[in-house]
């Protein structure tokens, strides 16, 4: 553990797990491979699993991110779920910004909740879904493109990407890519690639 990690009774750490600056409550289940930063705080009987990494996070009594998922900045409600590689988007290149999430919710595999943003309570956010609006409270919640299928293409996209794959290979080794350099370093304002 890192300085200031406090772990209370009956909490279950796996390995290869790195906790500095958190308080872990009561019957917990961490990792493995968990990362805990600081700032945050895990309430009793809350689940945290692989590849889990929480950063100023708040989670409440008995909620779940069982694996691939990275929660910053958030307070998360008693007994949510949040699925396999949610991702809480927290950065937009200038500030943090906070996600809430509230209790009984669910998020889907693979959802980014663009923060600030809020879930409510026993909301429902669908699978590869991009969340940039505040859910309200029993809403279900999806913002994904319409899968489109086009059949028959698949071959004449594989022909047309390793005939151009097969180009760039007899370019470069011909020294293309070095005369690409030479003209790049040749332009004004261009210093390097």
């Amino acid at each position: 553990f890192g300085p200031g990690v406090t772990v209370a009774s009956n909490v279950r750490i796996n390995a290869f797990c790195d906790i500095e600056g958190a308080r872990i409550g009561r019957g917990a289940r961490i990792g493995p491979f968990a990362r805990i930063r600081p700032g945050s705080e895990v309430a009793e009987d809350v689940h945290i699993g692989n590849f889990v990494e929480l950063k100023a996070t708040r989670m409440g009594r008995g909620a779940k991110a069982s694996h691939l998922a990275y929660l910053g900045d958030s307070d998360i409600g008693a007994a949510s779920n949040i699925g396999a590689g949610a991702i809480f988007v927290n950065y937009d290149g200038y500030g943090k910004h906070r996600t809430v999430v509230g209790a009984e919710a669910f998020v889907g595999s693979n959802a980014a909740l663009v923060a600030p943003v809020r879930i409510g309570r026993g909301a429902n956010v669908t699978a590869g879904s991009v969340i940039t609006e505040d859910v309200p409270a029993g809403a279900l919640a999806f913002g994904r493109a319409r899968q489109e299928t086009k059949k028959g293409r698949a071959g004449p996209l594989r022909a047309k990407l390793k005939a151009r794959a097969a180009a760039d290979h007899r370019n470069h080794r011909q020294g293309a890519g070095h005369a690409f350099a030479r003209r790049c370093a040749e332009t004004p304002g261009i210093s390097r690639l």
